[in-house]
């Protein structure tokens, strides 16, 4: 810490700090809580940043903190005034168009007095706040499922503090939830009535970890690229291997319940994609009103509307709860069925709510938009060349070319015999429909539409084919296959949200895209005998999976991209 006369004292000062550090402007005078300015000097997510009385800059911002206090020396000639010289920092920066976070305060104080009666209201006002109560209370997210804010928050703020106090960060309970959930799915497997006790109990005490991570990172702020991403993927990676283990417990009972397992898990990647690709599309949208959606928020406004509208759609602390009890007192078939009825009952409400809104509000949707649905489309070569070969108007909007392509695939799929050529003749018509929907920029209302569509045709294409191999080792084949692209796809999703941008090109090709993918499973299930077709999908869903895998964990971990705190899945 150095004491500066003036602007341009500071300015020397600030000089002299090396160039890869972050540096803060602090007026002497200040009076306020710690917590406040943890929240305008700490927080990783933000070049720059500012509360009353202090102003920040990270390194990439460094060049523009100097150039606003060279301003200001240049506006005050040099002379120390009753105003602050971070405000004026601030200020200033502003002015020249950069981005300064301002964090919302609440409660807490923060000002610079200018005379002695001043400064003591302003340390009678932070006497009159426990700052610590408020930074608990701030680490808990402000929206949430029900389960999740009166069974798990209550008490996993104090263990989010217990572990910041200890030095632990909030990747490492990430990844002590993953391991939690993962013992929690082999005691499932193990096909015993202590064994489903044992691992409705771990997979509840996993979502207890999973909650405390985020709130470790409020807590402590502790924001960073690789955790948004650990966090996303492992909460996928926690519940689609419980689904696993549900399923080999199963077999160990003489029961046959993969088709389910990987129905559920098809179903909830579907949800998903629901929700990313429309936020997507109306992330920057412009004259984004809905009647729909002024009828959303004024429910919102009646306390208990609220919570049914939010355990409706099936939240994450809903769904765990719900899966960790079933598995508990019912068996895995039960538990499976119950699960994806619950799913598309909430995937249906969200839907249609997500229609009518895209339907009733005008909004101009822009080219960033047009992108990302792009981008999550994940189309490959093949349908890339027939959407460049069509440059005019569809016959046809194109989520209803999707929808018609993907609906016809999986519809001869299920009602031809094991081996059909016809198989093979819809798959490439489903090829050319891929192609169609994306010849031209998806910025009609329900363009949102055309991700999860192929999301469904290409995994339900994968199910319906294993299923109908009737043969043991092809739908554990399948889910192996259909967990590796829909890894992918989620980290395609948590790129985009990251603002780095979807896979490299190269990826997507070297997989095949998906419309790729579902021919060479087509071209497998006409060709090759039931066995080799195990094989088949075997080896496909170990090669995407190490393609996949390699890229993106050299990606994340060596990501440039700036420090992001994801919410987690929606409430």
């Amino acid at each position: 810490m150095r004491v500066a006369s003036d602007a341009a004292d500071a300015q020397t000062l600030l000089a002299a700090v090396p160039a890869d550090q972050r540096v803060a402007v602090v007026d002497a005078r200040f009076v306020g809580h710690v917590h406040a300015l943890r929240l305008g000097l700490t927080d990783p997510r933000f070049a720059t940043a500012a509360v009353p009385g202090a102003v920040t800059a990270k390194p990439e911002a460094r060049k523009e903190l100097t150039s606003a206090l060279r301003t200001t020396a240049g506006t005050t000639g040099g002379v120390v005034t009753l105003d602050a010289l971070p405000d004026l920092v601030a200020s200033a920066l502003e002015s020249a168009d950069t981005d300064v976070h301002r964090p919302e305060l609440g409660t807490l104080v923060a000002t610079v007095p200018s005379d002695p009666q001043t400064r003591n209201e302003a340390r009678q006002a932070v006497a009159a706040v426990d700052d610590e109560a408020v930074r608990l209370r701030t680490a808990v997210k402000s929206r949430d499922g029900f389960f999740t804010t009166y069974c798990i928050s209550p008490y996993s703020r104090y263990i989010a503090r217990w572990c910041a106090r200890r030095g632990l960060t909030p990747n490492q309970v990430t990844t002590a939830s993953l391991l939690t959930a993962l013992i929690a799915a082999g005691c499932a497997a193990t096909g015993t009535r202590g064994g489903f006790v044992a691992a409705g109990l771990l997979l509840l005490f996993s979502f207890v970890l999973d909650c405390t991570d985020g709130q470790l990172a409020r807590y402590s702020l502790q924001y960073s690229t690789l955790g948004a991403w650990l966090d996303a993927t492992f909460d996928r990676a926690k519940e689609y291997a419980y689904y696993a283990g549900l399923a080999l417990g199963a077999a160990r009972g003489g029961d046959d319940v993969w088709a389910l397992a990987l129905g559920a898990m098809v179903l909830q990647t579907c949800r998903h994609v629901v929700d990313f690709s429309f936020n997507e599309a109306n992330h920057d949208a412009t004259a984004n009103t809905s009647p729909t959606a002024a009828l959303s928020d004024k429910l919102d406004s009646v306390g208990w509307t609220v919570w049914v509208r939010r355990m409706i759609v099936l939240p994450i602390g809903e769904r765990w709860a719900m899966i960790a009890v079933l598995t508990a007192v019912t068996t895995p078939r039960v538990t499976l069925v119950v699960l994806i009825i619950g799913c598309a009952l909430a995937a249906c409400y969200t839907t249609a709510g997500r229609v009518l809104r895209s339907l009733t509000r005008k909004a101009t949707r822009t080219d960033r938009a047009a992108l990302a649905l792009g981008e999550l489309a994940d189309n490959g070569p093949l349908a890339s060349a027939f959407a460049a070969l069509k440059r005019g108007r569809l016959p046809l909007p194109a989520p209803v070319t999707a929808f018609v392509g993907g609906a016809a695939l999986v519809a001869v799929a299920a009602f031809t015999s094991y081996g059909s050529p016809w198989v093979v003749v819809a798959a490439v018509v489903y090829v050319i429909t891929s192609g169609l929907a994306l010849s031209r920029s998806l910025k009609a209302p329900l363009d949102w539409l055309v991700p999860p569509f192929f999301r469904a045709a290409e995994y339900g294409t994968v199910l319906v084919l294993a299923a109908k191999a009737d043969v043991n080792g092809a739908l554990p084949a399948a889910f192996g296959l259909v967990a590796a692209v829909a890894y992918h796809h989620y980290d395609t999703v948590y790129r985009i949200k990251g603002g780095t941008g979807a896979p490299p090109r190269w990826l997507v090709r070297a997989i095949g895209g998906q419309e790729g993918r579902t021919l060479v499973v087509a071209l497998a299930a006409a060709l090759l005998p039931t066995t080799d077709f195990t094989v088949a999908l075997t080896a496909l869903a170990v090669a995407v999976a190490l393609v996949v895998l390699v890229e993106s964990i050299r990606f994340w971990v060596s990501s440039g991209a700036p420090a992001v705190h994801d919410e987690g899945e929606p409430a």
